[in-house]
């Protein structure tokens, strides 16, 4: 999975940098919740820095479907980032355009420039080739760094590498190399990973997750799922799921991976009738799930259970939550992976979404090799083996020849 690197780019003093970020991060009235997806992006930012250029950063925020619309403006995040880099960013009033073009004349060599939301145009998700070749005009060279929306073939991820010269940003080639590390494993011999490899999978919904699963079993030993789509494989094997989310066409499914053998599903499940901090719970076995209970976390039991394979385990990927964590009495499914996982001294990789989220939020982040910034782009990485932004980097003119 060889992308071309920073390093490769022959950047000389007051030439312009085009840079895809993905700081699409959450926000409550304005004000960010959590600046990971910002934070990340530092490295490459500054190298560029260094390097005298003019950096133009371009991002999506929320979904404006192609409108402007001022409340998924990137002006928070430009002065965000204005405070985490030292010094003003200053947000250009579109992505292109004139305006555009005459504030990155006036900007001096190293400084920052945010554009506005790529999605106020139409043209970007889309992939309009008139929309692509604008954005490349005036720029020099093209980065991505933007794991996050790599998954996704729009202008600004496929269309400038088919004309400037480009190369994967610091984040986006960390998440290649780690990601790429765990697809090692897969073959006959499965030999290109330290063992036992576990994953950890979440979720609602099997069908969401049914190719990663399969991609993980060519490379993995266990597969340890939780969340809503376990009561899919409880279905499965005949078990009762009392008024669980369940996908009925889907056992089928569920059937044929139970018969790996590699597949482990709860022993135990925290059910109530209601989502709810104040919610009564109960704690059953599997298949002993009242009628008119939901099954909200894994049990205490199987926590224990998955604990000792996760910490036992030499590699680990861990996306997806175990429950409702959000809601208190539905957390310590998930809160005992993340423990686990953190105290793993194998190679631990944490896959983006709701779990980069849970494990940010416990506090332990730093006991984790590896958190992924791109929930939905780890797994399309897992389970198809590419990106349309990765490949399309393999392809710019500057890319290296096979």
């Amino acid at each position: 999975m060889d992308v071309p690197l920073l390093e490769e780019l022959d950047l000389h003093k007051g030439q312009r940098v085009f840079v895809r970020v993905d700081f699409n991060v959450p926000m409550t009235d304005g004000v960010i919740d959590d600046d990971l997806r910002i934070a990340s992006a530092l490295p490459t930012i500054e190298y560029l820095r260094d390097r005298h250029v003019t950096v133009a950063l371009g991002s999506h925020l929320g979904r404006p479907k192609g409108q402007v619309d001022p409340k998924s403006s990137m002006a928070p995040v430009a002065a965000h980032l204005g405070r985490l880099l030292g010094g003003e960013v200053a947000l250009a009033p579109h992505a292109v355009g004139p305006a555009v073009e005459e504030l990155l004349a006036s900007s001096e060599p190293g400084s920052v420039v945010m554009l506005e939301n790529l999605r106020w145009n139409a043209g970007e998700e889309v992939n309009d080739p008139g929309f692509a070749t604008n954005l490349t005009m005036g720029y020099d060279a093209y980065v991505n760094d933007a794991f996050g929306a790599s998954h996704r073939a729009h202008a600004s991820i496929v269309g400038p590498p088919r004309v400037l010269p480009s190369a994967a940003g610091r984040l986006l080639a960390r998440e290649v190399e780690v990601l790429g590390r765990l697809l090692q494993g897969a073959g006959p011999d499965r030999n290109g990973v330290d063992r036992p490899f576990v994953a950890v999978l979440g979720g609602a919904k099997v069908s969401d997750k049914l190719g990663v699963i399969e991609a993980l079993l060519d490379t993995c030993d266990t597969v340890l799922v939780g969340g809503a789509m376990a009561f899919t494989f409880f279905l499965a094997q005949g078990l009762s799921v009392g008024d669980s989310l369940v996908e009925p066409d889907m056992v089928d499914e569920c059937r044929r991976l139970l018969a790996t053998g590699r597949v482990q599903i709860p022993s135990d499940v925290v059910v109530a009738q209601d989502i709810a901090d104040d919610a009564e719970v109960r704690i059953v076995k599997a298949g002993a799930m009242p009628d008119g209970w939901k099954g909200l976390d894994v049990g205490p039991e199987t926590v224990v259970i998955y604990e000792e394979a996760i910490e036992k385990a030499a590699t680990v990927l861990w996306n997806g939550p175990m429950g409702v964590f959000e809601v208190a009495p539905f957390a310590a499914g998930t809160v005992g992976v993340a423990e686990a996982v953190a105290r793993c001294e194998g190679f631990t990789v944490v896959g983006g979404g709701d779990s980069a989220a849970a494990i940010r939020q416990f506090g332990l982040a730093d006991g984790v090799s590896h958190v992924s910034t791109g929930g939905g782009a780890a797994l399309e990485l897992i389970e198809l083996g590419d990106l349309p932004g990765i490949e399309a980097l393999r392809s710019a003119p500057n890319a290296r020849p096979e």
